[in-house]
Order: structure tokens, then C-alpha cells, then sequence
């Protein structure tokens, strides 16, 4: 799939250049369901009555709320700024930007990684971006994330694509 250079706007004008959210793969509400199923019969079978619904009612959107709140992280460029999550970052600061592959994450996010770097890491979401933080105040010398399009976000990011 080509990206038009039309359908995506500049990081300094209105809309957002990039948007995605990390959300995790809607199969994964089903045997959240069904675990929460499971546990809440346990609770059914120890109670009579109405109180042998509450480990349903309680369980099932626990365990689905916790999967919907795991997936609101939000990779955008926008209003001059890279944000990752709640962290932000000023264009103006952004360097370098590499694509780490999927079966390159081990050595990335393990003896490669710099202890003080800013890391958002999705374990379903396969490659990450590492990109480095050029500003001479900042301690982070460069963020790593989980991104699903990672050529389309450095294509919204300056000098990428």
C-alpha cells in the first residue's frame, strides 16, 4: 500500500502527520472473556443466589477493561511535536530515526539498550523505532517504541521517508 503524499498532512498543519493506536489484537477479548467466564463460575459455584453472579459481573470487565486500557497508547505527530504515550517531543529535537526490525527487539531492548533512553515497548506490536533526542539538555539519548507502520511515522518525521 503506497502512501499519497496528499493523504498525509505536514506535521505543522492541522491534522495530525501521524496517528496510531497500539491497540492489542481483538482475538485477545475472547479468552479474556472466557477467563473471566471461567473465574466467575469458581465464585458461582461457592455462592447461592444472586451473590453467585458478582465473580461474572466483577471479573469479565475487569479482565476486558484491562485489554481496552493495555491498547489506548497513542504514536502521533502533531502541532510539532513526536508523542509516545504521554511523553512528548519537539520535532525540532528529533535526529536520527532507524526501523529495528522484529527479530532484531532482543538486542535492541536487551545489551543494546542505554539504561537512560525513554522505552514504550508493545509485545504485540512487531517492529520498534529508535529515534535519537538531539536536544543537548535533555538526559535521553534517544526513545525506542513500538510502532506498527514504522515507515509511515518516519515519513511524518522531519527529514524521514
Amino acid at each position: 500500500m503506497q502512501d499519497h503524499p496528499s493523504a498525509t498532512p505536514s506535521a505543522t498543519s492541522g491534522g495530525p502527520a501521524f496517528d496510531e493506536r497500539l491497540s492489542v489484537p481483538w482475538w485477545w477479548y475472547v479468552p479474556a472473556a472466557g477467563i473471566g467466564v471461567l473465574l466467575g463460575a469458581e465464585v458461582h459455584m461457592g455462592y447461592p443466589g444472586v451473590r453467585s453472579w458478582i465473580g461474572y459481573l466483577i471479573l469479565v470487565p475487569l479482565l476486558v477493561g484491562l485489554l481496552v486500557v493495555m491498547g489506548r497508547t497513542r504514536v502521533r505527530v502533531d502541532d510539532g511535536a513526536l508523542r509516545v504515550g504521554t511523553a512528548v517531543l519537539p520535532l525540532e529535537y528529533v535526529g536520527r530515526a532507524e526501523v529495528v526490525d522484529r527479530r532484531d527487539k532482543q538486542a535492541a531492548l536487551g545489551p543494546e539498550l542505554d539504561p537512560a533512553a525513554f522505552v514504550l515497548h508493545r509485545g504485540w506490536v512487531g517492529p520498534l523505532l529508535r529515534v535519537e533526542v538531539t536536544d543537548p539538555d535533555d538526559p535521553t539519548p534517544y526513545w525506542v517504541f513500538s510502532v506498527r507502520e514504522p515507515h509511515r511515522l518516519l515519513s511524518a518525521l522531519p527529514g524521514g521517508g
